[in-house]
């Protein structure tokens, strides 16, 4: 059975001519291999096909010089895809007008030669499972076809077909041999790394490491580093994202969208490219890569993506690393001065404590500790190493400590100077710039102010304000501690109707100053006629005379004079290096005033005692009794007076 295809071919005046082609189905030529063996593309093999068909002609016609052949190659449908004659291959869409030679024509009969019917004997070339790929032929005008002698030289087709094949899969092997060893170095490369970034705990280190690496990797390229996160090293070429223009910024599109965006150069490659840091936690900065001269694959990307992940991670695990051994140095620190500060109960010395440790824990110039006194609702300066400072007060709503009482809430100044609308004594006296300001809240209420301040600017960080919140907390706590013990204290030793000291302290006090004093007086004042004053006008008015008595006293005497209620309607003053004449002058001044100033008006009788370190040893007892007679005499001699014993 015989069939036939319609072969095209495009003749010199661009017109179409046909010629009716012969074939045999029933011989073919059976290759077992696939187009797309070994990776192996159309096109390639299409070429592959070419190639084998140009060798082959070159031997068929060598075998026989004198004969002139022309030789076809088709594709699987029967399409012209080149001719091979007089030694060289002719592509389809050139001029065909060896077919006029070939036919013995003039070229002024071109349309006439196209359009005579030849005949051409056609080979297919079968894959196993593609089919007919190919068909080799040849074109010839003689009557008698010499198809058996075609067929036999045809079989010599396959040899070439598999020998080009073989080449060019040898070629493609190495080729893929060649990218595999550079994949393998690339992934080892990147494996190193990775080993290497997850060894350290370092921050620094890390991000050291990470642009040693990538330099090494791509030495052509610029590499920059974007943190989101402060960064004080001077070795890391750390540049800050651009949040204003973020359309417009690939880095900070790559840091917001947490993923590697490109920008691509020719096909394949690429010239720039931003890679974010990305851990478990978030997004800590980006990769800025960029070539300048030239480009590189676009296949890099995956090992620059998962470089900047392996980066990410590790960033991520030291971070925590330094936070959590932050975390135990604080809570360290805060123990030890929570510690140190419950050592004292003296106020005094818990603010000087405080204002010293301060300074060390945050290298500050200067640090200013004020406690809200309110009586007289100021702010006084408690402890500063500031001497313009020491002994002033100030009103609850001055400067920035006026705006952390309002507030309740701490406050960190980056750069006073730069704007300084809050008028402030201590920025403007100790020349500083930048501040940390916290309160100090007991039961919820503001008792004082913590100021620690430095002379450069933005000198103090987020964990510095945190930390300061923290401590003074604690600072509250033990002034709460010594406020409390301090009022036990006082209720222990103060009497509690008339606010005068317990005869017992009042006794502690009196053998004290004679261990060091040079000199001391005893009054013992009595209320004249009490029993009747609470019997005429009732115990209540009673204790309201004693209450008078008691005030008119405290007024009368210094803050170094110790008052006591000696019992009873009684009342003793001891007047610490005070001479038998200046005692005789306070008494008379306490007795002048009880007469005029109480109500019901009342009188006292006063008697009093004195004591020289040049007399014999005189013991607190018969001090106090020497009192005790000197009053009894006043009393028995018409109340109202002063006797001296």
């Amino acid at each position: 059975m015989k069939g036939y295809f319609q072969l095209s071919i495009m003749a010199t005046e661009n017109k179409s001519a046909y010629y009716s082609v012969e074939i045999e189905p029933k011989f073919k030529l059976s290759c077992e291999f696939l187009p797309s063996d070994k990776g192996m593309e159309e096109r390639s093999f299409h070429i592959l096909l070419k190639e084998s068909f140009r060798c082959w002609a070159e031997q068929v016609t060598g075998m026989d010089p004198d004969t002139p052949r022309t030789l076809l190659f088709c594709d699987g449908n029967g399409r012209l895809i080149a001719l091979f004659e007089s030694g060289s291959l002719i592509e389809s869409g050139t001029s065909f007008d060896f077919l006029e030679r070939e036919l013995g024509r003039e070229p002024a009969a071109a349309e006439a030669v196209l359009m005579t019917k030849v005949r051409a004997p056609l080979v297919p070339v079968e894959c196993a499972r593609n089919g007919i790929v190919a068909m080799i032929g040849l074109l010839t005008s003689d009557e008698e076809l010499p198809s058996s002698w075609f067929h036999a030289i045809s079989l010599s087709f396959v040899p070439h077909l598999k020998w080009n094949l073989e080449k060019q899969l040898a070629a493609v092997t190495a080729i893929e041999k060649q990218q595999l060893e550079i994949e393998t170095k690339k992934r080892d490369l990147l494996y190193q790394a990775a080993e290497k970034l997850h060894s350290l705990i370092d921050v620094e280190s890390i991000l050291t490491e990470l642009i040693a690496r990538l330099r090494a990797l791509f030495p052509a390229a610029s590499i920059d580093l974007l943190l989101s996160q402060d960064n004080h090293s001077s070795s890391i070429p750390v540049k800050p994202l651009n949040f204003m223009r973020v359309e417009e910024d690939i880095c900070t599109r790559s840091f917001m969208e947490g993923r590697e965006i490109v920008a691509h150069g020719s096909v394949g490659f690429i010239k720039e490219a931003a890679l974010p840091l990305v851990g478990n936690q978030g997004v800590y900065g980006v990769i800025h890569f960029s070539v300048i001269a030239g480009e590189i694959p676009s296949s890099d990307i995956q090992m620059l993506s998962a470089l900047a992940r392996t980066a990410g991670t590790a960033f991520e695990n030291a971070k925590l690393y330094e936070q959590s051994n932050v975390l135990v140095s604080e809570l360290r620190l805060i123990n030890e001065i929570t510690k140190r500060l419950n050592q004292s109960l003296q106020l005094n010395e818990i603010f000087n404590f405080a204002s010293t440790e301060l300074i060390k824990i945050f290298d500050a110039d200067f640090c200013c500790i004020l406690q809200l006194d309110r009586e007289c609702g100021k702010l006084v300066v408690q402890a500063t190493n500031l001497p313009a400072l020491v002994n002033e007060s100030f009103s609850p709503d001055y400067g920035f400590s006026g705006i952390v009482v309002e507030t309740k809430e701490a406050l960190i100044i980056s750069d006073y100077w730069s704007n300084p609308k809050v008028q402030s004594k201590l920025m403007e006296k100790s020349k500083s710039r930048s501040l940390i300001a916290s309160p100090i809240i007991v039961n919820g209420d503001v008792v004082g102010v913590v100021l620690v301040t430095h002379q450069l600017p933005s000198f103090f960080s987020y964990e510095n304000y945190k930390l300061l919140q923290v401590l003074s907390s604690h600072i509250g706590l033990a002034i709460a501690n010594a406020s409390l013990h301090n009022e036990v204290k006082r209720m222990v030793i103060t009497d509690n109707l008339t606010g005068l000291y317990e005869r017992h302290y009042l006794d502690e006090q009196v053998n004290l100053h004679q261990k060091k004093d040079f000199c001391g007086s005893l009054i013992v004042v009595d209320i004249d006629n009490f029993k009747s004053v609470n019997d005429t006008f009732g115990h209540q008015i009673g204790d309201k005379i004693l209450i008078q008595v008691s005030a008119i006293i405290r007024t009368c005497i210094r803050d170094t004079d110790i008052a006591a209620r000696w019992g009873g309607e009684e009342l003793a003053i001891y007047l610490p290096q005070v001479s038998r004449d200046q005692s005789v002058r306070i008494a008379e001044r306490i007795r002048s005033r009880v007469v005029n100033e109480t109500e019901p008006e009342v009188t006292v009788s006063c008697g009093l005692s004195d004591w020289h370190w040049q007399d014999d040893k005189i013991s607190v007892e018969s001090l106090f009794y020497r009192s005790d007679m000197a009053l009894y005499k006043a009393k028995h001699e018409g109340k109202n007076q002063i006797k001296f014993g």
